[in-house]
């Protein structure tokens, strides 16, 4: 059974930003189709950088009602550990959709939900937070659980999840959603995949929304092979070194360095690729270029590779190119690095330029 609810989207108003720049040639190749004469030039020209978005986003994957732990001493096994815990809408691209709605970007959220409490919940929240659902609701499944376990420095010990509810889909679960939005898509939206995604899905959902400008993220270590057939249709990618290790089958050691090469080698158009607290590697046309994060006192680590993807997407709906957009995207991650859970409350776009003009890399 499919249920639709819509909302008015929420847009942040925020500082005018000046001045002109290009977007990279990646963009500039998906987007060089035929064009209303209002439309910014994405073909390699000058083109305005606007403090209004001027696309939109649909996000597709994960939607799931996270339970956190954050522990009080340090977790050791077999016995108890005294903790904080609190309860969220969670799953990636939710953690994306979320963010990017709060950095002023009209989203939808395209995923599935059980017949439960737990999806009534997620709803009513991502609706009053300005998202558009379209949700399809299993009714002989749970909502995807997830369960995470940190330490008192917030650095996560363990996690567990249950995601059934996607990863037993049919592979046509979401046709009629895919169908709606491409009826109303045009050049001016991007696409997110996370790879919560079967195998399957992801190769059926790409060739549905065929020639649409589409954004991944890697999930983990588990789910980043599912990315394998995949990857030539992909316009962009983050993921982690550990993600990276999986997907192209090399040993967890490798150096980061050799991973970017051999994403390169894979036919990736273009990726982040982030290494913890170490330098991450940003790939755009014949590009590649190293930044360093920012510094951030580390409240709880819950999401702030989704923030830098976020960041980043709320960057490219702005008119920056990708090694620009990372800027913002590492702002977006050190704001939620210092915050519980993986919405910052203080995420705006207004505070990322903040942030961006005073700490440029």
């Amino acid at each position: 059974m499919e249920t639709y609810r819509d909302s008015v989207f929420r847009q942040n108003r925020v500082t005018r930003r000046t001045g002109c720049r290009s977007l990279d040639d990646l963009l500039a190749r998906r987007f060089s189709r035929s064009r209303s004469k209002d439309r910014p030039a994405l073909d390699g020209s000058a083109i305005p950088v606007f403090s209004t978005p001027e696309y939109r986003l649909v996000s597709i994957g994960a939607v799931h009602y996270d339970t956190i732990a954050h522990a009080v001493t340090k977790i050791h096994r077999e016995t108890s550990t005294p903790a904080r815990f609190s309860a969220r809408p969670g799953g990636v691209a939710t953690n994306i959709a979320r963010a990017v709605s709060q950095l002023g970007v009209e989203t939808t959220l395209i995923g599935a939900v059980g017949g439960d409490g737990a999806a009534h919940l997620l709803e009513d929240q991502l609706t009053r937070e300005g998202l558009r659902l379209n949700l399809v609701q299993r009714l002989d499944h749970s909502t995807g659980q997830y369960l995470a376990f940190h330490d008192p420095g917030g650095e996560l010990a363990a996690a567990c999840v249950d995601d059934r509810v996607l990863s037993e889909a049919p592979d046509n679960l979401f046709d009629t959603l895919l169908d709606k939005e491409t009826k109303v898509s045009n050049e001016k939206t991007l696409w997110f995949l996370d790879a919560n995604l079967p195998e399957a899905m992801l190769q059926h959902t790409i060739e549905r929304i065929g020639g649409q400008f589409v954004i991944a993220n890697a999930v983990s270590d588990a789910k980043a092979p599912r990315l394998r057939p995949v990857l030539k249709g992909l316009d962009c990618l983050t993921l982690n070194k550990s993600e990276a290790a999986s997907l192209l089958n090399r040993p967890t050691e490798t150096p980061a360095e050799a991973l970017a090469q051999a994403l390169i080698d894979s036919g990736l158009k273009s990726f982040i690729l982030t290494d913890g607290g170490g330098e991450l590697r940003v790939f755009s046309g014949e590009t590649l270029r190293s930044f360093a994060p920012h510094t951030a006192e580390i409240v709880d680590v819950t999401g702030a590779g989704d923030a830098l993807t976020a960041g980043m997407i709320a960057a490219l709906a702005r008119g920056y190119d990708l090694l620009d957009a990372t800027r913002f995207g590492l702002s977006a991650a050190a704001l939620t690095l210092r915050s519980t859970g993986a919405l910052a409350g203080d995420l705006s776009w207004q505070n990322l330029e903040i942030f961006d003009q005073s700490d440029k890399l």
